[in-house]
């Protein structure tokens, strides 16, 4: 059986599993050069994607659509939700599931039905829904190592809509009991409490429209505010105060609707106005209360539920936060901790093909691998570019001893939201400016940091703990001997966002490379960062990196790239000299 799992809001796009493989997962973002986040604006770019990948829309024997939130301006609660959207240029209201439970008793594995059709290209397709609870739950078991060995899990998921509700997947019985909210912060809270503080805050009265949205649509802050105020936060100092007194501001100013996380950042706001602590103070010590809640909650959960030890797969958007992910690990709570490398929505395409695999199918678990995205497209390279062939032995010369950056383009790109590799800006680590440098070329802030991709058997050696995290989703800390060796990968707090290559990934080139770095330079890393204008997905071909045009060098499929009209001087400090004058 074929089953297409489909997005159509933000981070849209689908899935094809076929039996039990995870064939692929494209998203709209990594298509064309979009926008991040972008959803599917016409259902004919269901047919469109499908083509790509070599499949026609008539093979598809199952589609399921991702639900979504009820339209929180009615007075009732109705059945289902609805998705404003297209079809072939025509406005429709498409009928899906809801968002998620409304007890613990409800089954969040039903399927609903909707035999009126799904309309592309003016031809109506049955399709069925799950809540959109399902597709985190689904796509995170089901991927994990656990569901491969039959073993039970525990699901814990967070994200912008939900409060952290755990699950428990019983792998014998293909149940999924519901074990309650942990607390009542919905995954918002982490941009939402970056408007308040740091370097993205807002004002009073662009706070208060925020509000607004979020009543009439359900805005909440920014999608990719998150992720920023993460890696600034890194440069603060835990407040012992406030870490007291945050336990009473939150049971002081709690309440269960959509502006909780705004009267709780306001309540810290003016609890901490005449305090001498930063910015970066506060956020570090709210994320730090909030880590404490979900260690805290977590365990009595467990227990209450007096299970012999388990597993935990943690889905959501807030299961992109390395350093809770690490946290929860350290604890020892648990056998093992999966995070599949698409945890937030770019996975729901795959939740939602993941569900129609659990009805109608015995399988429970999917192989997979991450680099299953769009392929890259051919492409004419523009004028001022050579070409010259480049094996990985050459490239990795290249980048020892020009110590510049080059744009990485390898086989199909990854699912989820991290560059692992294949869609990646690599460069030597060893420079003290390289990160300088990059955060420059890349528009982003200062703060923000640049990950290591290192051989996995190399890790332990520098980073503690450095085991096998090959999804860049645990916070991991540089060892003392190692800082000044690869400066360019250590955050301000002395820790990195690790991502671990083995024999076995499925993207040999990127393997192959980094045993050939090594073995001229003595160092087993790089550092990665995302291959992408600033705002949108992955560059989609080759072409769209040369136009780009920041960086001298090109890589893809043993060629290499070369500007030679206006190259740009990457003698490191001279760049740096230019972009501060």
């Amino acid at each position: 059986m074929i089953f297409c799992g489909i997005k159509i809001t933000h981070d849209g796009g689908i899935a094809l599993i076929e039996n039990n493989e995870l064939i692929f997962s494209i998203e709209l973002e990594k298509v064309n050069n979009n926008n991040r986040y972008a959803g599917i604006t016409d259902l004919s770019e269901i047919e469109e994607l499908l083509q790509s990948k070599g499949y026609a829309i008539d093979q598809i024997d199952h589609f399921i659509i991702d639900g979504w939130h009820i339209d929180r301006t009615q007075n009732t609660k109705p059945e289902h939700s609805v998705i404003e959207t297209q079809s072939s240029g025509k406005p429709i209201s498409l009928p899906v599931a809801t968002y998620n439970e409304e007890s613990l008793k409800e089954d969040n594995l039903k399927a609903t039905i909707f035999p009126n059709g799904l309309p592309v290209n003016n031809k109506n397709y049955t399709y069925s829904s799950y809540k959109h609870v399902a597709g985190h739950i689904l796509s995170a078991y089901c991927a994990s190592p656990f569901a491969a060995k039959k073993e039970d899990s525990y699901v814990l998921v967070w994200d912008g809509g939900q409060y952290p509700r755990l699950y428990y997947v019983n792998a014998n019985t293909k149940k999924v009991e519901n074990k309650g909210t942990l607390f009542f912060l919905t995954g918002t809270i982490y941009g939402i409490m970056g408007h308040y503080f740091g370097p993205y805050k807002k004002s009073e009265e662009e706070r208060l429209e925020d509000q607004r949205q979020m009543t009439l649509n359900g805005f909440f802050g920014g999608l990719s505010i998150a992720g920023k105020i993460m890696s600034y936060m890194g440069e603060g100092q835990i407040n012992q105060e406030l870490l007291n007194a945050l336990p009473r501001l939150y049971k002081t100013t709690l309440e269960i609707s959509l502006f909780f996380e705004h009267k709780f950042c306001a309540a810290i706001k003016e609890f901490t106005k005449h305090m001498s602590c930063t910015d970066a103070d506060v956020l570090l010590t709210i994320h730090t209360f909030l880590e404490h809640m979900i260690i805290e909650k977590l365990a009595g959960k467990l227990k209450k539920d007096a299970y012999a030890k388990a597993n935990l797969c943690f889905a959501g958007g807030s299961a992109l936060n390395i350093k809770w992910n690490s946290a929860i690990r350290a604890t020892n709570l648990f056998n093992d901790v999966f995070v599949p490398p698409f945890p937030n929505d770019s996975g729901s395409a795959i939740g939602m093909a993941c569900a129609g695999m659990w009805e109608h199918t015995t399988h429970s678990h999917i192989e997979w691998h991450p680099y299953l995205g769009p392929d890259i497209k051919e492409s004419e390279v523009p004028e001022g570019w050579t070409e010259t062939a480049c094996n990985l032995e050459d490239l990795a010369a290249l980048l020892h001893h020009k110590n510049e950056p080059v744009v990485f383009l390898s086989g199909c790109a990854e699912i989820g939201p991290r560059a692992l590799g294949n869609r990646s800006l690599i460069a030597a680590a060893t420079s003290p400016n390289m990160k300088a440098c990059l955060n420059m070329v890349k528009k982003r802030e200062p703060f923000r940091p640049v990950a290591p991709i290192c051989l996995s058997e190399d890790a332990e050696t520098v980073f503690d703990p450095g085991c096998e995290d090959p999804y860049m989703l645990f916070n991991h800390d540089v060892r003392e001997d190692w800082k000044n060796k690869v400066p360019t990968i250590c955050h301000v707090d002395g820790s990195a966002r690790l991502q671990t290559v083995g024999p076995d990934c499925a993207s040999k080139e990127i393997r192959s490379l980094l045993e050939a770095y090594k073995k001229i330079s003595g160092i087993p890393l790089l550092c990665n960062t995302s291959a992408n204008y600033n705002g949108k997905g992955f560059f989609a071909d080759v072409k769209t990196a040369c136009e780009w045009g920041k960086l001298n060098y090109v890589w893809n499929n043993n060629i290499l790239y070369t500007k030679i009209q206006h190259p740009n001087i990457f003698r490191i400090d001279e760049v740096l000299e230019n972009s501060n004058s």
